[in-house]
């Protein structure tokens, strides 16, 4: 490894806590940053999906903490910042990954899945980076990423309040880098677009309607797929991102770069 690719992109004993672990865009991102030379603390609700990732961090060589839980309550948040601290001795980077959706038209939304999605999706990322924010400053610095999603940036029918939570948190990802940037603490947001997950194939990439609209607005004409956020995250984790804070990226394949009207292209 070359002396300027090591500096500016090495995770070598760095320690990283990723939510939302247990599979989809989670678990490649924390298989991802243990490959780059981290030690991952991996958060989940199900025990058996965590293990499962454990496995595969070790398969390709990295190292990794379970910490499973769950995340409804601002108590949660804190107590999984502490274990991942006690666990893995710092805490440098932090990746909200955590997240859960209802697909339902607004009239059809409850007080109670409302209350929900807002406590996973962005509450808990609040709280965690809150928890984390006093650790990272006495290191020197640190990086937070939060992971929304298209609904971060645009509009789409039955996803009305994960769009609220994932714009908000786009939002909030700048206040952050605002107030913690003399910390030497970079606050990013990843937008990913429509990746194939297990929980999307079905909704999505299953259904011929719903495939053919994306497939029409995608510039690249195919899914996402997890392993594409990988290489973004990283420089975003590591030092090669110094000078980059409170940004949100989509990672969506050209869908927001816009689109063409003509019949045949070359």
């Amino acid at each position: 490894m070359s002396s300027i690719f090591h500096r500016l992109f090495s995770l070598e004993g760095k320690a990283v806590l990723v939510t939302g672990a247990s599979g989809g865009l989670g678990r490649a991102l924390a298989i991802g940053l243990a490959e780059a030379g981290a030690t991952v603390g991996i958060h989940g609700v199900t025990l058996s999906k965590l293990a499962e990732t454990e496995r595969l961090v070790k398969q390709a060589g990295g190292r990794s903490v379970l910490l499973p839980g769950v995340l409804k309550e601002v108590i949660d948040c804190r107590k999984l910042v502490t274990d991942a601290h006690a666990a893995l001795g710092r805490l440098d980077i932090l990746v909200n990954c955590a997240g859960m959706n209802r697909r339902k038209l607004i009239q059809a939304v409850s007080p109670e899945e409302f209350d929900l999605i807002l406590a996973v999706n962005l509450r808990s990322a609040f709280f965690l980076s809150q928890a984390a924010y006093p650790l990272m400053r006495a290191q020197g610095g640190g990086k937070i990423i939060n992971i929304g999603s298209m609904t971060s940036l645009l509009g789409f029918a039955n996803l009305a309040v994960y769009g609220m939570t994932k714009s908000a948190l786009a939002q909030v990802t700048k206040t952050m880098a605002v107030e913690w940037a003399r910390d030497n603490i970079q606050v990013n947001c990843i937008a990913p677009g429509f990746m194939r997950t297990p929980l999307t194939e079905e909704y999505f990439w299953q259904d011929p309607h719903r495939r053919q609209w994306l497939l029409d607005r995608i510039a690249a004409k195919r899914p996402g797929e997890p392993e594409d956020l990988v290489g973004a995250v990283l420089w975003l984790s590591s030092g090669a991102s110094s000078y980059v804070t409170g940004q949100v990226i989509a990672i969506d394949g050209g869908l927001t770069a816009g689109g063409s009207w003509e019949r045949h292209e070359s």
